[in-house]
């Protein structure tokens, strides 16, 4: 049973910054459909995208897993033989219970895609020989200076042929564009039932802890990589899915 994510309705007299603890993991079901457009479609696609290009006998990342959604799509819709998961994440709480999820998946799946989940850094983590890998809204939160140097590790452990699923909240560059686009996630967020005071807490814990790229500086950051093309498939307001090809 998923709680209802209300950890920031009450005044603080001083927001923390955002952490994926214990009473984040609790909520996190709640608050990621509920504060991100689109999210159920591009966790659906994620799973069809990665039964395009996983490989027969490869390796699949999930790096910054949270709670498995993306793994447990792929689990749904991956029938590469020999196929197995790799699901990634520093904070215990989530790898905790995204170890339960997938638990509770194997009760309902039957001959579901093989999966573990490890508690770890991403970045600097020895990435084995890979056809598809996902980053589902973790490299907003590595550190900038860092980016890079993930992307080319990922990079070199994709096989001929693999793909970098890379979704992220996006900033832009035109003033405009961002106010614009700003303004209708907060209406997206206030329709799913957030307060002004809920909105106002969550932008302060978070501004420091997630820091989103453009467009423009993610297909840059690939090409550095050594990713041959990108492309977004999917963009709701400021939230996009790209896939990077070798």
């Amino acid at each position: 049973m998923t709680d209802v994510d209300n950890l920031f309705a009450t005044p603080f007299s001083q927001v923390a910054d955002f952490a994926f603890d214990e009473k984040v993991a609790r909520v996190f079901p709640d608050m990621i459909k509920r504060s991100v457009p689109g999210y159920p479609t591009i966790i659906e696609s994620i799973g069809l995208i990665a039964s395009q290009y996983a490989q027969p006998g490869s390796i699949i990342y999930d790096l910054g897993c949270s709670l498995g959604a993306a793994t447990q799509s792929m689990r749904r819709h991956v029938s590469s033989e020999g196929c197995h998961i790799i699901a990634i994440d520093n904070a215990e709480a989530m790898v905790e219970r995204c170890r339960e999820y997938l638990i509770a998946q194997d009760a309902m799946i039957e001959e579901a895609l093989p999966a573990q989940v490890v508690t770890g850094d991403i970045v600097g983590y020895p990435l084995q020989a890979c056809s598809v890998v996902v980053l589902n809204f973790t490299l907003q939160f590595v550190k900038p200076e860092e980016r890079l140097k993930l992307l080319s590790l990922i990079r070199q452990a994709l096989l001929p042929g693999g793909v970098l699923i890379l979704s992220e909240k996006l900033n832009f560059a035109d003033t405009n564009t961002q106010k614009s686009l700003e303004e209708l996630h907060y209406a997206f967020k206030r329709a799913n039932g957030y307060s002004e005071l809920e909105i106002a807490q969550k932008r302060s814990a978070i501004e420091n802890v997630m820091l989103p790229d453009t467009l423009e500086q993610h297909q840059q950051r690939l090409r550095e990589a050594g990713f041959s093309h990108s492309h977004t498939w999917f963009q709701c307001l400021n939230f996009c899915s790209m896939i990077a090809h070798t």
